[in-house]
């Protein structure tokens, strides 16, 4: 089984072009968040989403908390998966997948303890994926992604294991720590953020070094 790679914080149309070349399998587009590195504006998403072309997959990570507001940010950038970072509080995932039918629902959970276990239950048939990542929602300022942290991983191996849809690992991964990531939670796919950048911007370098450690590592 080939693990999938997730470039998340793209910024411009460069590094698209960049993470497209390099082989990534999915883009991962920021859109407005309370902290963090990566967040740009819509009409940018939207500009760079038009060089996102199938079979790669255009994400946006949105920290809207109610279905309509989820609804309006993605008809305003086109992608093909939206990544809620936060927790669904108004309205339901079927009501953005009945608004929004070709769309792929990934949930974040961001695993703390044990507990995660029950948060990924709770939605997991409901949503498309779920990715696992290092943020706190409950401080007064949320940390939502890019962290740089990595977190428990036998706690995100047991939630692989326990949900019935394709799970993505998250949180301080880099080509030094990605093989053993993938070994230890078998994930369905990888996301990095600040692991393949240096001074904010995507860099080359990182970036294959990952891409080639991620994809060089298979399971049956």
């Amino acid at each position: 089984m080939r693990t999938r790679i997730k470039i998340c914080c793209i910024s411009s149309h460069e590094e698209a072009k960049m993470a497209i070349r390099l082989g990534a399998d999915a883009l991962g587009l920021v859109g407005k968040m309370p902290s963090g590195p990566g967040p740009i504006d819509d009409a940018l998403i939207e500009s760079i989403v038009k060089i996102i072309h199938p079979p790669l997959s255009s994400f946006l990570l949105t920290s809207e908390q109610s279905a309509k507001g989820i609804i309006d940010h993605v008809k305003r950038v086109h992608v093909n998966t939206v990544q809620i970072v936060d927790e669904l509080t108004e309205g339901t995932y079927r009501q953005i997948h009945d608004a929004l039918p070709h769309l792929n629902i990934v949930q974040v959970i961001h695993v703390s303890d044990e507990d995660s276990i029950g948060q990924a239950l709770k939605v997991h048939e409901e949503v498309d994926a779920i990715l696992l990542d290092s943020g706190n929602p409950a401080l007064a300022v949320k940390t939502l992604g890019g962290t740089g942290n990595t977190h428990n991983w036998e706690i995100s191996r047991k939630i692989v294991e326990s949900v019935s849809v394709p799970v993505f690992l998250a949180g301080g991964l880099n080509a030094d720590n990605v093989q053993q990531a993938i070994r230890q939670t078998r994930p369905f796919g990888v996301d990095v953020c600040s692991g393949v950048r240096t001074g904010g911007k995507l860099d080359r370098e990182k970036l294959q070094s990952f891409i080639t450690a991620a994809a060089g590592h298979k399971f049956l």
